[in-house]
């Protein structure tokens, strides 16, 4: 077996309405004064009351930061930083999606340690200490309450990120009663972006690749294969939003150890570019690259998605043959996203077939990610996929 180190959130607290019991949960982690990052949706649907409410009923004070945009920016990270340290905030917490935890983690960080964001970009640069920190998920998907990562747009539709265990907070709290007003759309995007996690760590060559992570990628695709269509058409179904829920964290946790691959670098520059959303980028490519990643025998991909074909679709454990369950696998996820209603091609996404060339040379600069891949992935087969895509 090989050597590999395992980091994960703290405390995990999962029951609807654990939001409402914030102030109780974090009154001796927070300190005084906490900065609350969301974005201006969960304020208009008012999302934020019960927590906010119950940091003041035990006397803290709240510094509210609310213009987190999607694919958030450099200049959102300064300006939420800012207001931390004017204000003297001894904590910070985040309610909302991915875009609002992954920019509290940075403020967390920069406003507890002082250090240069131009410092701690990459893998483990990040020194410390930060504010301590508290997550609150509102999607079923992005996982970065479970994670040591934060993605952030520096220019353009360039994204950098930070990679380091500091970045994983003290507390995630996952309260399904904050995912029941999400729309159909984004229930389906985000949960499918939860799968892709699973199915990314569970095949990733990366070094720190373990069985922790195998285990918990193989619940996940169970919680979130099982769920999603009841989410989806049932939306106030609570018992498939708290499993939507936990299928999300667990495959954070999954990938944060063991990480992900080319799909996502594929799927980056698709949100940067065109602005689509994380989790439908990631569902119009998925097909094609686990196609590219199985094609080729020797590293194993065929044997690793056919394992994991009945966790997520139990009718598939029917077929004995790998190859059959591997393809199966992948026609099925397929199927699962029509059924979802996701849009199935690049160009329904509006991006032009003149477009793929510039991706392709986009998804090159990902390096971070590429070389998780079960197969390596050059400019050429990356285009190659994107024309498969289109």
């Amino acid at each position: 077996m090989n050597a590999f180190t395992f980091n994960t959130t703290q405390r995990v607290v999962s029951a609807p309405g654990a939001a409402g019991n914030l102030g109780a949960l974090a009154e001796n982690l927070l300190g005084p004064r906490a900065l609350f990052v969301t974005d201006a949706g969960i304020r208009k649907a008012g999302l934020e009351s019960r927590a906010i409410a119950s940091l003041e009923a035990h006397a803290i004070k709240v510094c509210m930061f609310d213009k987190v945009e999607s694919n958030p920016s450099i200049g959102t990270v300064q300006s939420a930083t800012e207001m931390a340290l004017a204000a003297g905030c001894s904590g910070v917490v985040a309610l909302g999606g991915g875009s609002s935890l992954d920019v509290a983690k940075m403020v967390a960080l920069l406003a507890g340690s002082n250090e240069d964001i131009d410092d701690v970009w990459g893998v483990n640069n990040a020194k410390g200490p930060r504010l301590p920190l508290v997550l609150i998920p509102t999607t079923a998907g992005t996982g970065s309450e479970a994670t040591p990562v934060s993605i952030i747009t520096v220019s353009g539709a360039e994204k950098r990120g930070v990679s380091s265990p500091l970045l994983l907070p003290d507390i995630a709290i996952l309260d399904a009663e904050l995912t029941l007003s999400l729309p159909a759309a984004a229930t389906a995007a985000t949960g499918v972006d939860a799968m892709v996690h699973a199915i990314e760590a569970y095949s990733s060559r990366n070094a720190n690749n373990n069985p922790f992570s195998a285990l918990l990628a193989e619940k996940a695709l169970q919680l979130l294969g099982g769920n999603i269509e009841t989410a989806v058409f049932d939306p106030g179904n609570m018992e498939a939003r708290s499993n939507m829920l936990l299928g999300s964290y667990v495959a954070g946790v999954a990938f944060a150890n063991s990480p992900v691959a080319a799909v996502h670098a594929l799927a980056y520059p698709i949100g940067g570019h065109f602005h689509v959303p994380h989790g439908l980028s990631n569902a119009l490519i998925l097909g094609e690259v686990l196609r590219f990643n199985a094609d080729e025998t020797a590293n194993g991909s065929m044997q690793l998605y056919s394992r994991l074909a009945p966790m997520a679709f139990p009718h598939l454990d029917k077929l004995q043959d790998t190859s059959a369950r591997c393809a199966a696998f992948i026609e099925s996820l397929a199927d699962l996203c029509q059924r979802l209603g996701l849009q199935s091609r690049l160009r329904d996404v509006g991006i032009a077939k003149t477009d793929l060339a510039l991706l392709a040379r986009e998804a090159m600069k990902q390096t971070r990610l590429l070389v998780n891949n079960p197969r390596v992935v050059a400019e050429a087969d990356a285009l190659a996929i994107y024309k498969a895509a289109w």
